[in-house]
């Protein structure tokens, strides 16, 4: 059902009005998503009655029947969708029409109801006059985003019924909670922006009083899950129950969730997963009940830092607004040069760690005071701290304050409409005050806090009000110890963890700072490597450290170069850069750093035993002696010079090594092309005995499609042609060592080559058929060994339905009742 509402979203979004898309946020969950969060339901059983407002084309309640028919014990199946818009009505009655086609062969009773109406408006009349006649067991919904006037329709319908929330979004979420059932679950992607300031006080308490969180899911990249939408998203999974159960947060960079046999769960590259108590997500003694998601135990100890402060800027008898002057409001009054009443105007362009006006550029420095401008002007007295508005997705950091002393010589000053500005009155601070809260905003501890909850690249004064802050003589203290506004980050980092010491006895810029320098290290040191844009990333980076064996506390000249597998990698991580990936994220080290690294010259692969198969669980990784050298240097005056001598031998290094593992590399060749070299081993042997002799005598039209651990018929090179034949091929894993198509017959071929694991029992035989489940092609499964006396010994576990095929005896095949037999002596 998935892949026709697939389908289905590509054409509706070339036809859907641009502007009503905006509008109306309308924009239509991936097929990855949407079998994400159908996969979260914990269970599905008895009478099921499922709620999708806002459902577009229906692609989620199809991904969450997709689940539904895989379980047991479900009786009936009941679907109510509602939406606004005209054009997706027959696509989601195509949907309604695959459900009700596998429900029925299931004998599951279905029954569904499409609402081409404002769920809002609709349900909260319904829930008002009491005409609810039953909750809903399920909700999944990805909701409209749109701000509501304190007068609109849609916030007075909700008032009515006892919620009051500012967004479309909050509005859908709060309603579903009042219509599900005691127990009942609910998924929603949603915007993160609920999860702290005021404006969404209300909806936060209505929605930890009636629900239990269980699992939340955050992307670590802005714009990754849908083109067009700037937000930054989060997947909520909740239950309508009281009982308190620990709380699941996974994280992944990307949005390309796909199933995992292993496992069984659909899961995303570096995926990252950690349990914690409620009262990690939620402080117990926040009255604002602030929602905060720690990927990680790095960013778990910032918020725990930080609640160490607890002092709010009215506390403080400090203030934070916009800056009041809008420049294409008053764009007469705007000059590039003095003239008579003009004052300084301060711009983003102007700010670093001091103002520096005047400033050559587009941006004018000059604004003339008069009655149009002058309620848009401030005193120039006292010290502001300035911070911008909007931080792009490069800039480190997403908070960057700056320092003003009111030292140009004018009476009043305008600050732009892309600044936030700290003030008293709209007059500067106290200077050892505002120097504190600069050295404090421009913290990485606050920066991180900041980023756990910031739902997009801007910046707002409402957003800084809502952080924590330190009390007014620990400000002053920061302030103290700032005299030079050039301070590194690292030598305001030192003064703000110390004031955290004194308050808690806790020590963390041993842990939180410099776990963040050492990452930004590895980062700089990929980049200078010139190594390509999808490997400068976090997991590389850790893979490097991890690699050197380089400490949060260490130093680069004392790394070591140890021999390391990836779960050893992974572990290292998880212990001293507290990192957890998932276990079913051990493909994206290996494919996605590792391969990269041995390609580069940084790393060898197997050096111990360059003969060990590719398969080994013993299979390991050692920086080059280049590498490792060069390293050492990091942070030296010889870094530059050893940097440029080893990008200059770089390409004889790369050759070398490549020549050492070729040396006893099995090369498959077909028709006089190379399509593939394998590590040395009988393992790659017998591969290649199949491409050679089981194509002769069984497939003889077919053409191999995919080869374990090749380059030339490698994952990405399988996609396109698996994908025609219906089949998504994410995980190289889970793969089959030898794909074949025959175009003839319309077969693919599915074959496990065993020389000491992995023949097609009844588990993998499962797993094949879920990850080949949608081909167009009819399957055969071939389990393939070296010998009969190979065979013998996983007789037992050898799978019915399928076939066996022994490499020293080729023209034979072994029928295990499979149902594509191959008759050898008539084969055509």
């Amino acid at each position: 059902m998935s892949s026709i509402t697939e389908e289905n979203r590509l054409k509706v979004n070339g036809l859907l009005d641009p502007k009503k898309k905006s509008i109306f946020g309308q924009f239509y969950t991936p097929l990855p998503v949407c079998q994400f969060m159908a996969s979260l339901f914990n269970t599905i059983q008895g009478d099921v009655r499922l709620l999708d407002p806002g459902c577009g084309i229906g692609s989620l309640s199809a991904a969450f029947a997709d689940n539904l028919i895989q379980q047991k014990n479900v009786s009936s199946f009941e679907i109510d969708m509602y939406d606004i818009e005209p054009i997706v009505e027959p696509f989601v009655r195509q949907t309604l029409t695959a459900c009700e086609y596998e429900t029925g062969i299931r004998g599951i009773k279905f029954k569904s109801q499409f609402n081409l109406k404002d769920f809002i408006l609709h349900s909260s009349s319904l829930l008002s006059s009491h005409k609810i006649e039953q909750p809903y067991t399920h909700v999944i919904m990805n909701p409209p985003y749109k701000k509501l006037n304190s007068t609109s329709d849609h916030r007075m319908a909700l008032r009515r019924v006892g919620i009051e929330t500012v967004n479309l979004y909050s509005g859908f979420i709060a309603l579903a909670t009042k219509l599900l059932a005691p127990n009942g679950q609910m998924v929603a992607i949603i915007p993160r922006s609920f999860c702290n300031g005021p404006y969404y006080y209300h909806f936060r308490d209505l929605l930890l009083k009636e629900t239990s969180i269980r699992q939340i899911h955050i992307f670590d990249h802005r714009e990754n899950t849908f083109d067009d939408v700037l937000q930054e998203n989060v997947i909520i999974y909740c239950e309508k129950s009281n009982q308190e159960k620990k709380v699941k947060i996974t994280s992944s960079p990307s949005a390309d969730f796909h199933y995992d046999i292993e496992s069984q769960e659909f899961v995303a590259s570096d995926m990252t997963v950690r349990e914690v108590d409620m009262d990690s997500v939620v402080n117990p003694n926040d009255q604002q009940k602030f929602i905060h998601i720690a990927a990680s135990e790095r960013e778990q100890i910032v918020v725990n830092s930080l609640s160490s402060f607890k002092s709010s800027l009215k506390d403080l008898d400090i203030e934070v607004s916009t800056g009041a002057v809008v420049d294409f409001r008053v764009a007469d009054f705007l000059s590039h040069e003095f003239k008579d009443n003009a004052v300084p105007l301060l711009y983003p362009v102007h700010l670093g760690n001091e103002v520096t006006w005047p400033k050559e550029g587009r941006k004018p420095d000059w604004i003339i005071c008069n009655s149009h401008t002058l309620s848009s002007l401030w005193q120039n007295k006292g010290s502001y701290v300035i911070v911008k508005r909007f931080s792009s997705k490069e800039e480190r950091k997403r908070i960057v304050a700056t320092f003003y002393d009111s030292k140009l010589p004018f009476d009043l000053i305008g600050f732009e409409n892309k600044l936030n500005v700290f003030h008293h009155n709209k007059r500067g601070l106290d200077e050892t005050l505002a120097k504190g809260l600069f050295g404090y905003l421009n913290s990485t501890l606050l920066d991180e806090y900041y980023r756990q909850f910031g739902g997009h690249t801007q910046v707002n004064a409402t957003d800084l009000r809502a952080l924590p802050y330190p009390d007014l003589n620990t400000l002053k203290r920061i302030g103290e110890k700032i005299i030079n506004l050039s301070l590194t980050h690292k030598e305001i980092d030192y003064i703000v963890s110390r004031e955290i010491f004194a308050m808690t006895g806790k020590r963390i810029s041993d842990i939180t700072l410099q776990i963040q320098e050492k990452i930004e290290n590895a980062v700089s040191i990929l980049k200078q490597l010139e190594l390509p844009k999808a490997q400068i990333n976090e997991r590389s980076a850790l893979t490097l450290l991890a690699l050197s064996q380089h400490l949060p506390t260490g130093n680069w000249h004392d790394i070591q170069c140890p021999m390391l597998g990836v779960t050893p990698i992974m572990e290292w991580c998880k212990v001293y850069y507290h990192k957890q990936y998932a276990p079913n994220t051990r493909e994206a080290f290996r494919r996605q750093t590792l391969h990269q690294f041995v390609s580069a010259g940084i790393l060898v692969y197997n050096p111990d035993n360059p003969n060990r198969p590719i398969n080994s669980p013993k299979a390991c990784y050692q920086l080059t002696s280049e590498a490792f050298n060069l390293l050492k240097s990091f942070n030296t005056r010889d870094w530059d010079l050893n940097l440029k001598r080893f990008l200059e031998q770089q390409p004889s290094l790369v050759k070398r090594y490549a020549m050492e593992r070729d040396v006893e590399h099995v090369v498959i060749e077909q028709n006089n092309e190379i399509i593939g070299r394998l590590s040395p081993g009988q393992h790659s042997k017998l591969i290649k005995d199949i491409i050679l002799d089981f194509t002769k005598n069984f497939a003889p039209s077919s053409q191999v499609l995919y080869i374990g651990d090749t380059a030339n018929k490698g994952i990405d090179q399988a996609k396109d042609e698996l994908m025609k034949l219906g089949v998504r091929a994410e995980d190289h894993g889970k793969m089959p060592d030898v794909i074949l198509y025959d175009s003839r017959q319309n077969w693919l071929y599915l074959i496990e080559a065993v020389t000491s694991h992995g023949p097609v029992d009844g588990k993998r035989y499962d797993e094949l058929q879920k990850l080949f489940g949608m081909s167009t092609a009819g399957l055969v499964y071939v389990t393939a060994f070296p010998d009969k006396k190979t065979m013998t010994k996983y007789l037992a576990d050898i799978s019915w339905e399928t076939e066996v095929w022994i490499a020293d005896n080729p023209t034979h095949m072994i029928h295990f009742n499979g149902d594509r037999f191959l008759d050898h002596d008539n084969f055509t």
